[in-house]
């Protein structure tokens, strides 16, 4: 069934930039040791909270590696 145009949806790449920026809020990881996490530099990081579509599964795999996560235990951060 195709959806109506008017249906709001958050875009997966945004989705999973906010879940990582919580996580980082809960922890209160710096945003030098996120940047680390993910191989990128803090500019990136603000590139990334403008439009996260060109983070990588490389570096979201890397992050959830390294913080000892899965996929679903980000999702599911509340």
């Amino acid at each position: 069934m195709k959806r109506k145009q008017t249906e709001m949806r958050i875009e997966i790449f945004k989705l999973l930039w906010c879940k990582i920026r919580f996580w980082q809020s809960l922890r209160d990881v710096s945003d030098s040791d996120l940047a680390d996490d993910l191989g990128v530099g803090v500019r990136t990081l603000k590139d990334y909270d403008q439009c996260a579509k060109n983070i990588t599964l490389e570096k979201l795999d890397n992050f959830l590696f390294l913080n000892q996560m899965t996929l679903t235990d980000l999702l599911e951060l509340k």
